[in-house]
């Protein structure tokens, strides 16, 4: 399989680091599960975050490019489409550059555990969330008991006093 890196970042193929950078931030922003609630955004988060890790490494990033360029023609040559599901893959394709091939794999893999790290943390965070709450609302309601309670009594002896 074949995955468009440059269309998943939005960039063209003659990006700079610089520009490559902004495109990752601007994607991970764009896709992050807070600002698309409701929306599984895992399998996107994980494209953008392999994406950039074979682009911001030049060596890959050179490797990658070569393979692009025989990827296009492929398209071009076999009039192929991307898949209908994702518009920057192709499961017809196969990578030629075994050590990208690999690279991409390892990318893929960690842009996986990176995507599971991060739903734990948020996880984590509400968690914590939760319980700092609990805990401050359980004080809270105590002191509305004690306060309620007091009330009552003052006006218990405001009506035994009248």
């Amino acid at each position: 399989m074949f995955v468009d890196y440059y269309e998943i970042l939005e960039i063209s193929i003659y990006a700079n680091e610089k520009e490559i950078k902004n495109a990752f931030r601007n994607q991970a922003i764009k896709w992050h599960p807070d600002k698309n609630i409701g929306t599984d955004t895992i399998i996107r988060m994980q494209l953008i975050n392999e994406a950039y890790l074979i682009l911001k490494d030049k060596e890959a990033k050179a490797k990658y490019d070569i393979e692009y360029s025989l990827f296009k023609s492929y398209q071009t040559f076999e009039n192929k489409t991307p898949s209908k599901e994702y518009n920057y893959t192709s499961t017809e394709y196969v990578v030629k550059d075994e050590i990208l091939f690999k690279w991409m794999q390892n990318a893929r893999k960690q842009a996986v555990e990176l995507a599971k790290q991060t739903i734990q943390d948020f996880k984590d965070i509400g968690l914590a969330g939760a319980k700092a709450a609990a805990k401050e609302s359980g004080g809270q309601f105590i002191a509305h008991v004690v306060i309620t309670i007091i009330i009552i009594i003052i006006f218990s002896l405001i009506n035994k006093c009248s």
